[in-house]
């Protein structure tokens, strides 16, 4: 029987609902914490948003629609080739011990196989957008291939990540745009100091298990500072979003949901505590929300009053 893995919530739909036989398959993936998906997506999101409130107009939502099956399948594929790559470390890591590869469940050559059937669908729905945006889901291959690696030659696997996993907001934007513009760049910046916060306060819950197989995280690199250390790449990524606002010419109702974004990073990083493992998980899953604040405001960036007033000058 498949293994219920300890970062999943207990009542996650794979282990209560899924076929026996799809189990194995559905976790190498990740499809029994879904949080990964959103994280993935909603940079995505976030891009085709900001695409369209500085154009006055609401998100796409076909686009939106063929980003989250990308994402959940790209996902899938890079979670499968993380376990190929980490099996050995996986298998001495008491939260990873148990994941399919690591644990004999599904071999090496099936597993690439699941890498191979994800991520020719996932080309399929990338081949329906522009040039511009084609090229960009092609070049984030190479941050994909490395990132599996990164923990074992720097302290900020974390960073690597966060160019990696916020390559959907140039996709995003790319895809609506056909171009990619300043704001663009700034959105994935600011992603990038979201997920270095989020990643260091997910690291927390395997300090002891990474000091004892030798693997590099930013949560150890920091230590007691952690809490510190991921409030200050939250007020970096907060100060970003708002040079979106300003460059993007968004409308005045950005600001509300953005307040509120701000709010729930500050209080992310308040209530870390490196001493407990699963209130730092509980805090990881909760940028789901915080991405999705984000993305409404830069959706409600669209509306402007009459007169055409704009945050930028």
């Amino acid at each position: 029987m498949t293994a219920h893995l300890p970062d999943a919530a207990p009542t996650n739909w794979v282990d209560s609902h899924a076929p026996q036989g799809l189990r194995p398959w559905l976790k190498l993936g990740r499809f029994d914490r879904p949080t990964g998906i959103w994280l993935l997506m909603l940079p995505g999101w976030q891009g085709i948003a900001l695409a369209a409130a500085m154009e006055g107009r609401a998100p796409d939502l076909k686009l939106m629609a063929a980003f989250f099956a990308g994402a959940a399948l790209m996902r899938a594929a890079g979670c499968a080739y993380n376990d190929v790559v980490d099996r050995d470390i996986d298998a001495k890591v008491a939260r990873t011990a148990a994941r399919p590869v690591a644990s004999g469940e599904i071999s090496v050559g099936q597993a690439w196989a699941f890498i191979v059937a994800c991520s020719l669908i996932s080309l399929a729905i990338l081949l329906s957008f522009p040039p511009v945006a084609i090229g960009l889901g092609v070049g984030s291959l190479a941050l994909v291939a490395a990132y599996p690696f990164m923990k074992r030659i720097t302290w900020w696997p974390q960073a690597w990540l966060g160019l990696t996993f916020n390559w959907g907001a140039l996709l995003g934007f790319a895809a609506a745009t056909g171009s990619i513009q300043l704001p663009a760049l700034l959105l994935y910046a600011s992603g990038i100091f979201w997920t270095l916060g989020y990643d260091t306060i997910y690291a927390v819950q395997d300090l002891e298990d990474d000091a004892l197989a030798g693997v590099k995280s930013s949560a150890r690199r920091l230590g007691a500072a952690a809490p510190q250390g991921v409030f200050v790449f939250y007020v970096i990524c907060f100060f970003l979003a708002l040079t979106i606002a300003w460059f993007g010419r968004l409308g005045p109702l950005f600001w509300p949901p953005a307040a509120l974004y701000g709010m729930h990073l500050a209080r992310q990083a308040k209530r870390l505590d490196v001493s407990d493992g699963p209130a730092a998980l509980a805090l990881f899953r909760s940028n789901t929300l915080a991405g999705l604040i984000l993305f409404a405001a830069l959706a409600a960036g669209m509306w402007r009053p009459a007169g055409g007033l704009f945050i930028g000058g």
